[in-house]
């Protein structure tokens, strides 16, 4: 089937939610009782979840392995095994996309899991949640990750913009990005979460450089900046893709409310689908 693609999706099965999102006190605080979404917080068997894709026209979503560390309490918050995802993604090949979570604190033997991830598991990406680490995007000790996926011509995507929960956000600023575009032309950089606060500038560097673009996971489309919008629907043409950072967005809401913005359908058809597959390389 060809449908919406997902770029970010997080483990939704009822183990992946509890780790995530119901044992994560800051996640839980700040997704649960500042947010009010406490309901969204279900888990789904793989079957169930793929049935529900099914009936919303989704064809494909990108699960990271998630490396997420608490800044405050110098302990990983979410540190989701590539073997769980691997099972995921081999109990539902066409459908089920998993992403290499990074811990820059492994260094040299996480960039061996990053690669056995990739080659081994049929991983078809990167995923850098920085905040946590207290290390800037462009700082060195993401280097070394960043050389391989360039080596292995896949995507690395980054939470980019602030961080919801207690920690640093200026480790994610947009602006980062230009340096690590700069320095690897042929790596693909997915800035996600639209960048916000920093909105236009994630616009202005997705703009100038090839190998950047922006993810519009962990916000929901009736909240997003004019100008993003705008840039969606005009010169970013195929340089934005859809995410939802499920559970936070339910894929029927953020759906729905995409067709609310009357986006021109060469627009659409590349949020939705076409730039992800592109990015991801996916085969048509």
């Amino acid at each position: 089937m060809k449908g919406a693609i997902d770029v970010w999706c997080n483990p939704f099965t009822p183990a992946g939610i509890k780790h995530l999102f119901l044992d994560n006190e800051e996640v839980y605080f700040m997704m649960g009782i500042q947010w009010g979404r406490r309901a969204n917080m279900r888990g789904y068997e793989p079957d169930e979840f793929i049935a529900k894709m099914d009936a919303l026209g989704i064809e494909k979503v990108c699960v990271p392995a998630l490396k997420q560390a608490f800044f405050r309490k110098g302990r990983m918050g979410a540190d989701f095994s590539y073997e769980d995802i691997a099972e995921l993604v081999n109990a539902y090949p066409d459908r089920i996309v998993g992403l290499a979570g990074i811990n820059p604190f492994e260094r040299m033997e996480g960039v061996r899991k990053l690669e056995r991830a990739i080659k081994d598991y049929g991983f078809r990406g990167a995923h850098i949640h920085p905040y946590g680490f207290g290390i800037p995007i462009n700082s060195a000790e993401w280097y070394p990750f960043y050389a391989k996926c360039a080596e292995l011509d896949v995507p690395v995507m980054i939470q980019t913009g602030h961080s919801a929960e207690f920690m640093p956000s200026a480790c994610g600023r947009p602006l980062l990005l230009d340096d690590i575009a700069l320095y690897f032309p042929e790596l693909r950089l997915i800035g996600a979460h639209t960048g916000w606060p920093w909105v236009e500038e994630l616009i202005a560097l997705a703009w100038k450089h090839p190998n950047v673009y922006i993810a519009v996971s962990g916000h929901a489309p009736k909240y997003w900046d004019r100008s993003l919008v705008h840039f969606i629907n005009s010169r970013g043409i195929g340089k934005v893709m859809w995410g939802t950072d499920y559970p936070l967005i339910l894929h029927e809401e953020s759906l729905e409310q995409i067709e609310q913005l009357e986006l021109k359908p060469q627009a659409k058809e590349a949020l939705l689908r076409d730039t992800a597959v592109s990015v991801f390389k996916f085969e048509e």
